[in-house]
């Protein structure tokens, strides 16, 4: 019986065998990459996260702006800013920069709609959506602009928000665009490293 089961775990053992020697070679070509490549592997996803935290703050100053609140400058400032920088550079991290460094993201369409979506969505309209509890609590907290009564809430936020979604929408176009390029680079740098001479050498057991 025990013999049974070993035989029937064995395809499941082989298989992260590979996995795990796939990534022992992939890193290894990685640390022979020009130190500005393994750079830009390495850290993309903070710059693309710290352009999500300047998105929070600008829209955190226009609710701000338009719902007359001028207490509590920094504990709202502080959130916009962390909040978006950190959940930017970890989604794509996870869901671009982690996936070509294990040979899991083999597509370049694959990899390049991912850094549009994670950069316009994540890092421009995500810090956009967070500012709107941040300043509706300071609003009513404090008092500064009268606010609607459950009923018209959805219409009231509806017409505050337009404003601010027309303001930063180059700021959405502009993380897009940032997120393409560096899910680009990213692949391009990932397909150099393929070249190397221990991916030519056996490039067939990277695609397995």
């Amino acid at each position: 019986m025990s013999g049974r089961e070993l035989e029937l775990n064995s395809p499941q053992k082989n298989v992260r065998l590979r996995h795990t020697k796939k990534m022992d070679a992939l890193l290894n070509m990685f640390v022979r990459l020009p130190e500005a490549d393994q750079k830009l592997f390495t850290h993309g996803s903070y710059f693309l996260g710290i352009n999500g935290g300047f998105c929070g703050l600008i829209a955190n100053s226009f609710f701000r702006r338009i719902l007359n609140v001028t207490e509590a400058r920094i504990a709202s400032s502080l959130p916009m800013a962390v909040l978006p920088l950190l959940t930017t550079a970890a989604i794509y991290h996870s869901a671009v920069t982690q996936p070509l460094i294990s040979g899991d993201l083999m597509c370049a369409t694959c990899a390049i709609v991912r850094g549009g979506l994670i950069g316009s969505v994540i890092g421009g309209l995500y810090p956009i959506f967070l500012a709107i509890p941040i300043n509706a609590g300071l609003a009513a907290r404090y008092s500064s602009a009268p606010l609607p009564g459950k009923e018209n809430m959805l219409r009231f936020w509806i017409k505050v928000s337009q404003p601010v979604f027309k303001k930063m929408s180059f700021a959405i176009l502009l993380q897009a665009a940032f997120g393409i390029y560096l899910s680009s680079r990213q692949y391009g740098i990932f397909m150099k490293m393929l070249q190397l001479p221990e991916a030519s050498s056996n490039p067939e057991e990277l695609k397995d």
